[in-house]
Order: C-alpha cells, then structure tokens, then sequence
C-alpha cells in the first residue's frame, strides 16, 4: 500500500515502504518517472529518496488531499505497469585507496586493508538519494562485513573526493564539509560543479562500482 503524508503547504510524500530495499527503489524510480513523463495537473517537481517520492505541487492550482488520491492512484498503476526501463546510467569510479581510516576499518573488522579494498570494489552500488551536501549521493548497499556505526568524533573538514562508508552505505564527498564517515580513499573525479549540465555527476538510480588504482 502506498500511503501519503503532507510536506508543508506545497509538497506530499508519498511513502511506499519502511526500509532500505532495491525492489521498493525500483518501484519508487518506475514512479517518478511516470510523474516525470506525463505529470498531473499542477506537479512541478518529483525527488525520490530511500522510501519516499516527494511531489511538489502549485497550492493555489491543486488541492492537497484530492491530489494525493489522484498520486496515489497513478503511483499504484505505474507501478504495476513497470517495464524495468530506467534513467539510470554506470559509473566506474577511480579510487586512491590510501584514506586515513583505512587501516582503522581493516583493524576493526578483523580483516586486512586489502580485503577491505577488494569488498568495497565487489560491489556494483545503487544511488538512493542526493543530499547532505550538493552532489553528495548515498550508495547502497554495501557488503554486511564491511559495515561500522558513524566515527564517534566527527571531522570538521573532509576534503572533497574522499571515498567513504558508514553503516550499509559508502558516498563520496563532493565538497570540502565536517563529516563522521569512515575515509578509506580519495578520486580525482569532480562530483558537483555548479558550471556543469547537471551540475551533480551522479543522479537517483545510477549504478556505481570503485575500482582500485595507484
């Protein structure tokens, strides 16, 4: 069942399920995209996240309550209708593995830093959502052996391309920001350049794998 919350006076969130999960993802991308290609009256925006798409919408144009039955009906109908077609593009990111928590991580889990950099390159990750920062996209899910809780004590200054993980995800940071990921690398890749068309490198949905390099 789908189900919708109000978010503000000019936006719904549509909610499709309570947990981290590739196939409510999927569902949630075949939505927004259906949203995108043929929007209901007054939609202006659709951003989808881990569980949730938020709709924004023109509130002198649509009221809220029946618009959120007309969302929900279509969401359910799109979602049925699902051909698997997505926006979703691939990305092999080029990775420095030489981050100053990497032997802390390997030490923690019992493993060596190698077998951390061959388990977190393993794994071909889904982008579920962009935010925190600009261009900053969650990836997921990482492999269970590699996950640890946020570092206790947060650094005020990560520098932009710094490879990292925390619980079931790994991200990049595409800016100088404090962060309280684990730092296991760093790329030369630009994620967001406000000049560029789009200006974040990765979108909702992308697929991503790291790849090792000297």
């Amino acid at each position: 069942m789908i189900r919708w919350l109000p978010l503000g006076d000019s936006a719904l969130t549509l909610v499709f399920g309570d947990a981290i999960d590739p196939l409510v993802h999927g569902r949630i991308l075949a939505v927004a995209r259906r949203f995108r290609e043929q929007p209901p009256r007054g939609v202006s925006e659709v951003v989808p996240a881990y569980t949730t798409l938020g709709v924004w919408f023109n509130p002198l144009e649509r009221n809220a309550a029946d618009l959120a039955s007309e969302l929900v009906e279509i969401a359910e109908e799109a979602d049925g209708r699902a051909d698997g077609q997505t926006d979703s593009r691939e990305f092999v990111i080029p990775v420095h593995y030489d981050g100053p928590d990497l032997d802390e991580v390997a030490s923690r889990l019992g493993i060596t830093r190698d077998e951390v950099i061959r388990r977190h390159t393993a794994t071909t990750y889904r982008v579920y959502l962009l935010g925190f920062v600009p261009g900053f996209a969650f990836l997921g899910l990482l492999d269970p052996s590699l996950e640890l809780p946020r570092r206790s004590s947060p650094r005020l200054k990560v520098p932009a391309g710094s490879v990292a993980i925390a619980g079931r995800q790994t991200a990049v940071y595409p800016l100088d920001t404090p962060g309280g990921w684990h730092l296991l690398g760093r790329t030369d890749l630009t994620f967001f350049d406000p000049r560029r068309n789009p200006p974040a490198l990765l979108g909702v949905g992308d697929a991503v794998r790291f790849e090792a390099i000297s």
